[in-house]
């Protein structure tokens, strides 16, 4: 028997692994043993099995070495670093943060590559949407990390957070001979990343304009699959005038954008969305007929799930409330009774016109459709079905974020529109939001306004790089450093407005209650020491030297609120699980997750405490492998106990122990 706990890993999910544990369970027959070259057993896979199994086997193609695809220098360097794990940490900023010990929403201050690698292991598969809107590439300079082999260290000395000489964050200009290159070794790993993250129904939004459109939409194709390209949308966007100068021109000032759509899986459906109809629309007036919409809606409100038609639903909710649901369905029956019991959608306009312009009333219709579920009545220039051009929404953002902030402080961010759209189309009320690419936090801005529309309980990850802010711009100006400034202050306006507009409200349904506050967390090295691989031909007194250092590995300025978020996200918890703190035994210990990880880091164990993590049985155990003070007996012994425990229990109920 093994008389070692497990170590915990410090570093972020191994993507490599993953991979092919998720290839193993599908060709299980196509991995093999086979010795290496020191006659050690090791695992390989058979791919000509793979490929015989998929029913692509054919000798013809097997001497072709051409392949569709899209493909530039830099892109293997790229695979690499996707591979790469992170051994950097997530810092909690209690100081910047809104109702830290509460809220669920996140505000990561970083490099968005070395995040997206940490979130790996808490967030694998849980995120709904990703909204991001990264740089456009147009020859203006965009920040990314010049040296990717060691992009923690170039993103810990740009931040100013360790000294060092050189390595700061590099520039991309037109000029430069390998322009589209370097935009795309910057966006595919993070791309790559990102869809780890995404669950099977989760959809992701790319705003981008012409100048990488082409190459953008060739790696989200390579990443996702071109199967999962649902849409290219047509956005509006401010038009500038700089031309006017001018006496002739080389092109036509370009008033619109792009929104990628991608879906997780290439068999995403969604229900239909409708725009507002425009009234000036002078060709659509007289055509334009009524519809019928789906009355049942994800946001997840019990107090709006009752009866119609015999169904009652389980989750979700109606779009109504239950008293004019009725009334519709009355309507309805009603109006069957005048026009028959199949009538034209010509003679249902008509007829509720003349009866609103009569009565002076709203006149509702609900009904069961023939698929049966209950649908109501959408009238004529209430809305038309939604296409892929969207230039009905303005390009305001840059007044949504002066009015909050009370100063221009950015040229183009998106509006909270946009966004707001997305949110009613594809999230559910308790969806999670993911934007790494954050700016001046409009993602976060609509979570919020729609969460307080409609009672939602939606929830945002931001990840923004503390890029400074120029020294003559208007940011710079009004006092914030950094674009991250910006957009943290920006959500603590948010919610400060909410709160202030909610005073002296009454509130009817107690049973929902918005998150209002964020979580602040800053990118930085692990609070634990990492053992570097030495050179073979290293002397043995830096060796010696190296192990010295290992024998407190923990960083001593590191608090224990620090260890905590490190451990949370290395087990794979989320930094918004709820934390208690409990006595077992006389120690400390915290609660995480109701009970199913118990984290102690006093700095001494004792044989009372392992027993009674013993008998309650988390799904994991945690404690400092220093807190043993060299004890392998006592060691030993909580393996031991560990395992006496797990086989009285079944499989799911097992603990796992483990130090670090």
């Amino acid at each position: 028997m093994n008389e070692q706990p497990n170590k915990l890993s410090g570093t972020s999910m191994d993507i490599t692994a993953d991979n092919r544990a998720r290839l193993k369970a599908l060709f299980p027959a196509c991995f093999t043993e086979t010795r290496n070259e020191k006659g050690e057993l090791v695992e390989s896979i058979d791919f000509e099995r793979i490929k015989a199994e998929l029913g692509t086997f054919s000798d013809v193609f097997e001497s072709r070495r051409e392949r569709y695809g899209m493909d530039w220098p830099g892109k293997k360097d790229a695979l690499r670093l996707i591979q790469t794990p992170s051994y950097a940490t997530l810092k909690p900023c209690r100081e910047e943060s809104v109702n830290f010990d509460t809220t669920e929403n996140l505000f990561i201050e970083g490099d968005n590559l070395e995040v997206l690698k940490l979130l790996q292991k808490s967030y694998y598969g849980k995120v709904k949407m990703i909204y991001i809107d990264p740089p456009y590439n147009t020859g203006k300079e965009f920040i990314y990390p010049d040296n990717y082999t060691e992009s923690l260290e170039t993103y810990l000395e740009y931040a100013g957070l360790i000294d060092g000489e050189g390595k700061k964050f590099s520039t991309n200009t037109a000029n430069e001979g390998r322009f589209h290159t370097k935009w795309l070794n910057m966006m595919y790993p993070r791309l790559y990343l990102a869809r780890n993250l995404l669950r099977d129904d989760g959809v992701i939004f790319i705003s981008i304009g012409s100048e990488e459109l082409s190459n953008l939409i060739a790696i989200m194709n390579d990443i996702f699959g071109e199967e999962c390209n649902k849409n290219i949308i047509v956005i509006r966007r401010g038009i500038k005038s700089v031309q006017v100068q001018f006496e002739s021109v080389d092109s036509f000032n370009r008033g619109h954008e792009y929104l990628l759509f991608y879906s997780k899986r290439s068999d995403f459906r969604f229900e239909k969305c409708f725009v507002p109809y425009d009234k000036n629309d002078e060709d659509q007036e007289d055509t334009l007929e009524g519809s019928w919409n789906n009355h049942w809606r994800g946001t997840n409100r019990p107090t709006m799930r009752y009866e119609l038609f015999g169904i009652k639903p389980t989750t979700g909710q109606w779009r109504w409330g239950e008293e004019r649901s009725r009334k519709a369905i009355s309507n309805w029956e009603t109006l069957c009774k005048i026009l028959g019991e199949s009538p034209k959608q010509s003679e249902i306009d008509t007829f509720v016109k003349q009866k609103e312009n009569m009565e002076n009333i709203k006149f509702d219709l609900l009904r069961l459709s023939n698929t049966g579920k209950p649908e109501h009545y959408i009238r004529p220039g209430e809305g038309k079905l939604a296409s892929d051009i969207w230039i009905d929404i303005k390009p305001n953002g840059g007044s949504q974020l002066k009015k909050i902030m009370g100063e221009k402080l950015f040229d183009t961010p998106k509006s909270i529109d946009l966004i707001s759209r997305l949110l009613e189309y594809f999230c559910n009320s308790d969806d999670l939001i993911l934007d790494f690419f954050a700016g001046s936090a409009t993602t976060a801005h609509a979570v919020l306004d729609l969460n307080k529309q409609d009672k939602g309980n939606r929830k945002f990850i931001l990840v923004q790089l503390p890029e400074p802010c120029a020294e003559d711009s208007e940011a710079f100006k009004a006092g914030y450093k950094t674009i991250a400034d910006i957009g943290k202050e920006r959500i603590r306006r948010v919610i400060k407005k909410i709160k202030e507009e909610q005073k002296g409200k009454l509130d009817l349904d107690e049973s929902v209650k918005q998150d209002l506050g964020f979580k602040v967390f800053k990118l930085d090295k692990s609070n634990f020491r990492q053992w570097q691989q030495l050179d073979p031909s290293t002397p043995p007194e830096k060796i010696q030297e190296e192990l010295f250092k290992h024998i407190n590995h923990i960083d001593p300025k590191a608090s224990p609120e620090d260890l905590l978020y490190e451990i949370l996200l290395k087990a794979g918890f989320t930094p918004t699980e709820k934390i208690e703190t409990k006595t077992i035994a006389g120690k400390r210990v915290f609660y995480i997750a109701d009970g199913a990880l118990l984290l102690c880091l006093e700095e001494e164990v004792t044989k009372e405490l392992i027993n009674e993590v013993a008998e309650l049985g988390p799904m994991q155990f945690i404690c400092l492998d220093s807190a043993f003070h060299g004890n392998d007996q006592l060691k030993a012994n909580a393996v031991q106990t560990f395992a006496a425990r797990n086989m009285q229990k079944e499989k799911h109920n097992q603990t796992v122990f483990m130090t670090v």
